[in-house]
């Protein structure tokens, strides 16, 4: 009987420019695919209706008929992925499991933890970079540590770039497949899911839009973003496909994705940070945390039209331009000295776009407790925010049809009165 190699899905849904796919089915044959509906994630999200999931599950289901046209199929299984592997290996003779790397805290334990398990039955596991172009510490300062200061590390990740001529993988060898009928899969409904209403932006990139993205980005009344946040969490398009394109189109474009590389790398090295302050002096500051004003923030009911609007997206559609999500986390992290972990935990819940480093990262930056953030002192004011980037209220009165009526309600907190109990509470949790 001929020995099967699985390849895991996880960051990585999609067949072409796959690095883990691509040597699997060099490399091996009867290679099997595999996606794990991990019960370690799923049991902790609240809503059912979770549109993230249902995507997953939509994305895997055109994998597997993509698969299945070659021959071969897609194996799905809801567990926890050491019970699953242990199943596996009783199942089928295992030769090796082929994967991408993840740099999460919880990925990593998983890994270390199903690699122990196929060590002990003589399965190999083998890892790729996937889902970055440099994935932590390959991008290192002259001491040969991580940069905490984005402005050098991008532009050390700029001049490697260039050197290593990064390129799209070829077609794998699909003849390599292991042949099988159709496999069953579980439904949204068996997952304990339901389907969700919220529509999912396209992957398809806009050229133009890239081109123009420095001039757009900033406006959220336009469709000036390209909305691929989604998309590049699950690897549903390729990191490197999408580099390659944006490199000599825009650098603004190019230098999100480094953003993303750079927050990836901090997590990595500082795992701390999920839930502590990057700047360990700034977990003194006596936060607020009254819960009625951090309800009336989720809902979009502060009386601050461009802080509402965004909420009023966000809960709605699952997104919220970049623009207004540096607004939203600087309103409640300084206007109503709320804790940024709990900024963080909402959007974690609601972003389709979801990524734990980038969410992480982003929400430190605003209430300057993070590496390389804005600095305590600098506290956004919505309605010069408003004035600058929405102007003609076009984006505000679509997400506030009743605004200038008695039904929308009035500022919850006075601008200038804020502003300065934030910075007394800044500078004496800090000793400035």
């Amino acid at each position: 009987m001929d020995k099967t190699t699985l390849f895991w899905f996880r960051r990585d849904l999609r067949l072409e420019d796959n690095t883990g796919l691509y040597y699997a089915l060099q490399q091996e044959k009867n290679v099997l695919p595999l996606f794990i509906f991990d019960r370690n994630i799923l049991d902790k999200l609240e809503e059912k209706a979770d549109a993230r999931v249902d995507f997953i599950h939509a994305q895997l289901a055109d994998i597997k008929s993509s698969l299945e046209k070659k021959g071969s199929s897609l194996l799905v299984r809801h567990g926890t992925p050491q019970e699953v592997f242990e199943e596996l290996a009783g199942e089928y003779e295992l030769h090796a499991v082929y994967t991408n790397r993840d740099y999460e805290p919880y990925a990593k334990e998983r890994d270390e933890r199903v690699e122990k398990l196929l060590k002990k039955k003589e399965v190999l596991f083998l890892s790729f970079k996937d889902q970055v172009i440099f994935e932590p510490g390959e991008i290192l300062n002259g001491s040969g540590e991580c940069y905490k200061v984005f402005t050098p590390f991008s532009k050390t990740w700029l001049e490697n770039f260039e050197k290593r001529k990064i390129q799209e993988l070829g077609c794998p060898n699909w003849k390599n497949l292991k042949s099988s009928k159709a496999l069953t899969m579980p439904s949204l409904e068996e997952l304990g899911f339901r389907k969700s209403d919220i529509p999912i932006p396209s992957k398809a990139t806009d050229e133009a839009l890239i081109r123009h993205y420095d001039e757009t980005r900033d406006f959220p009344a336009q469709q000036g973003t390209s909305r691929l946040g989604i998309h590049l969490r699950f690897g549903t398009v390729s990191v490197r496909k999408l580099a390659l394109l944006a490199a000599p189109l825009n650098g603004t474009f190019l230098n999100q994705l480094i953003w993303r590389e750079f927050y990836m790398a901090i997590l990595a090295y500082y795992p701390q940070v999920v839930d502590q302050a990057f700047k360990p002096e700034y977990d003194r500051i006596p936060w607020r945390n009254d819960e009625k004003e951090f309800r009336a923030w989720c809902e979009g009911k502060t009386g601050f039209p461009i802080v509402d609007a965004g909420m009023r997206e966000l809960n709605e559609t699952g997104y919220m331009h970049n623009r207004v999500r540096m607004i939203t986390a600087s309103f409640l992290t300084k206007f109503l000295l709320i804790d940024w972990r709990w900024g963080e935990a909402y959007f974690a819940q609601k972003l389709l776009d979801y990524d734990l480093a980038a969410n992480n990262g982003s929400w430190q930056w605003a209430a300057g407790t993070g590496t390389d953030a804005q600095p305590y002192f600098r506290i956004f004011n919505p309605e010069s925010q408003t004035k600058k980037f929405d102007p003609d209220l076009a984006y505000i009165k679509r997400w506030i049809p009743e605004l200038g009526t008695n039904k929308y309600p009035k500022p919850m907190v006075d601008y200038k009165f804020a502003r300065q109990r934030a910075l007394d509470t800044y500078k004496n949790a800090l000793g400035k």
